[in-house]
């Protein structure tokens, strides 16, 4: 297997479901992961599907039963849910090995960046570009406690680029006014990384219910926050010690700005050249 979540499978797999499929794939990502660790009948209830429609929707996300399915998603959660005690290494202290800590830890965030061509479709990368070039309507940012900084990067590069870019308040009440000006059409970005911040869960739904088009900017275990989302970035964070490493989410987000800036060069120049003037 290729080390994406469930989740993932199924932003990958979309395009070539089945309708009967897709309504599968929907109920598993509107009550994720518990209805995927039901039983199948359970399952094609809940989704409005028969149980073959849930098997071959399985086996689409190219796993060989049920109970692989099941295994998988088990897995990821464990994944997923884990705090920093339980991913430090054992014996984590001074080693002989210290001299090579430096060089092992940019082997492994090299290694991520690479990772990106495999975790991100081409499709999904180019429709956020391209979103994010039109320059309609406004873009809404907002990140987590590990990813706010990410979120603030990207929009003081993107104000440069086009104009309506907006960074969403962090505490709720906050924000309450910001999602009165969010208008059905809105671009909104969300970063989320494990372990999820349940508050960009709510700031998603209410987005959501205001018909703005979610962007998720995650990790390989998927945030949660995918149920909304329309376009999905992931990221590989992983990286075998205490903290992970959001290093390969930063060359993503720089990815998209070099690439929305090419395909709003026409605006996007006369904009950065006015800035300058000032």
């Amino acid at each position: 297997m290729d080390g994406k979540s469930v989740a993932g499978r199924i932003h990958d797999a979309i395009e070539r479901l089945t309708a009967a499929e897709k309504r599968a794939a929907r109920g598993l990502l509107g009550s994720y992961p518990t209805l995927g660790l039901a039983p199948v009948a359970e399952f094609a209830q809940q989704a409005a599907v028969s149980s073959a429609t849930v098997l071959r929707f399985v086996a689409q996300l190219g796993y060989k039963s049920y109970p692989d399915f099941q295994r998988a998603l088990r897995e990821e959660m464990e994944q997923r849910s884990k705090s920093p005690l339980q991913r430090s290494p054992a014996g984590t202290g001074r080693s002989a090995d210290d001299a090579q800590f430096l060089d092992h830890f940019i082997a492994q965030a090299a290694a991520n960046l690479h990772e990106i061509a495999a975790l991100v479709p081409a499709s999904e990368f180019e429709a956020v570009c391209a979103r994010l070039a039109e320059t309609k309507g406004n873009c809404w940012l907002a990140g987590g406690r590990f990813t706010d900084f990410l979120a603030g990067y990207m929009e003081a590069h993107l104000r440069l680029i086009r104009s309506g870019v907006h960074r969403l308040e962090g505490r709720p009440a906050a924000r309450t006014d910001q999602l009165l000006d969010v208008k059905a059409g809105d671009v909104a970005i969300i970063f989320d990384v494990r372990r999820y911040d349940p508050g960009l869960m709510d700031l998603a739904g209410a987005l959501a219910a205001r018909r703005a088009q979610i962007v998720l900017i995650t990790d390989e275990w998927m945030s949660p926050v995918s149920r909304f989302a329309k376009l999905v970035l992931p990221g590989r964070t992983e990286m075998g010690r205490t903290w992970d490493s959001n290093g390969a989410l930063l060359t993503l987000v720089e990815a998209v700005l070099a690439r929305t800036t090419e395909l709003a060069w026409p605006s996007a120049s006369k904009r950065i050249g006015a800035i300058e003037r000032n």
